[in-house]
């Protein structure tokens, strides 16, 4: 009988997880959909830079309804060599915080806007597992650039013992609440 009730218990379990996933999916899906709309009513363009969410971030544009008339594309730019090569990032400024800090996160944002063409653009850089060079801890940075200027540059902390898959999606879906925020600053000014 024990058996029954922890094999029940964890078929309640999963349920749970099932249901909570469907309900996660609807607020992102509604997130997506409010930033497609936003775009294409300004008939603006964006461009994605990552590192730490290894094309998350990308993935998600790609998700929205009519993404071809508004995302240009994006770049997952994971070690410092290709940050340097391809984003401009400076290789002396790079190794001496392992690619992560907030300037690297904000000359990505400008540097991907420039080589897409884009009115928007996203960069994030840092970390997703414990390291040495991170002090054991677990922190983003990440910028949003609007024509060619940085309008939000921030950092975000997670526990050090968040998973890494799970501060990878924490990450992708903060960082696409914030480009809302800024969507809807930039419209209620014009």
């Amino acid at each position: 009988m024990n058996t029954y009730l922890v094999h029940y218990s964890l078929y309640i379990v999963s349920k749970i997880k099932i249901l909570l996933m469907c309900v996660i999916m609807e607020l992102q899906q509604n997130l997506l959909d409010y930033i497609s709309h936003s775009l294409l009513a300004t008939n603006e363009t964006i461009s994605v830079a990552e590192s730490v969410t290894s094309g998350l971030l990308q993935f998600s544009f790609s998700q929205m309804q009519n993404a071809s008339l508004f995302y240009k594309g994006g770049m997952t730019a994971y070690s410092i060599d290709e940050k340097v090569k391809i984003l401009n990032i400076d290789r002396k400024e790079a190794e001496e915080c392992d690619g992560v800090s907030q300037s690297i996160a904000d000359k990505m944002a400008l540097q991907i806007a420039k080589l897409f063409s884009t009115d928007w653009s996203i960069a994030v850089t840092g970390f997703v597992m414990p390291i040495r060079s991170s002090g054991y801890n677990l922190f983003s940075f990440f910028s949003i650039a609007y024509k060619n200027e940085v309008i939000l540059s921030k950092k975000i902390e997670l526990h050090h013992k968040t998973q890494a898959i799970n501060a990878q999606l924490y990450y992708a879906e903060f960082i696409l609440g914030c480009f809302k925020s800024e969507l809807n600053q930039i419209s209620i000014l014009k």
